[in-house]
């Protein structure tokens, strides 16, 4: 994405009362350019060995031995991440839109290739920690994925920011790990305050999921 696709979905100085009140750095990020700094120049490689660590801990079976000298390492890399934590306004996911997914490492890597009021193009690839079994990618990881492409054309559409009200997946074949797949995610229309979207997910041409959700704009000051 391109900071004039993204700046549609980020929250404005009107909405500063509520749960999404921005840091100063999105509201100037409308009217100006879109600062991609924070996190700094290696944020990006820090996210993805933060998710090669989550690809390992979803397979690995480690002995006794490992997992306690594993546990220990984490704790104390944990203790130095300790000193870098911010407050949700101030963490680089909400400006990171040259990384896969704006650097949220709680969300399927997903690049946006297209954003615009008649939707949004994207590739999303489901890894070893979003497995549900038999080499198939978990349902409710295939939902996140959705939840937040819709939401993202949602706001794009609207110009607003908005929050699921309702989501319904239905899910036509297997979704496969570690495979390249494009999901398209559109606005149907608008009603007042209520968004209808709707997304699918594709495996080539073979449909794996489609999604319909209801997304709500928010009133200034809404959480």
């Amino acid at each position: 994405m391109n900071e004039e696709q993204v700046g549609n979905s980020l929250p404005s100085e009107k909405h500063h009362e509520g749960g999404f009140r921005p840091m100063s750095e999105l509201i100037n990020a409308q009217l100006d350019e879109l600062d991609i700094s924070r996190g700094g120049p290696h944020y990006g490689a820090f996210v993805e060995q933060v998710r090669s660590l989550m690809d390992r801990a979803r397979l690995a079976c480690p002995t006794d031995e490992l997992a306690l000298e594993t546990i220990g390492i984490l704790k104390q890399l944990n203790d130095k991440l300790d000193t870098a934590i911010v407050d949700e306004w101030s963490a680089p996911t909400w400006t990171r839109v040259d990384l896969p997914s704006r650097g949220n490492i709680t969300l399927p890597p997903f690049v946006v290739d297209k954003a615009g009021k008649d939707g949004i193009e994207a590739r999303i690839t489901f890894r070893a920690f979003h497995l549900g079994g038999n080499n198939a990618v978990h349902g409710g990881q295939v939902a996140v994925g959705f939840d937040d492409l819709l939401g993202m054309a949602a706001a794009v559409y609207t110009g607003e920011v908005t929050r699921t009200a309702s989501l319904t997946v239905d899910y036509r074949s297997i979704t496969p790990l570690d495979t390249e797949l494009q999901v398209h995610a559109w606005t149907e229309r608008q009603e007042g305050r209520k968004v209808y979207v709707r997304a699918t997910l594709h495996d080539g041409e073979r449909l794996c999921a489609e999604a319909n959700g209801l997304f709500i704009v928010l009133k200034p000051g809404q959480q």
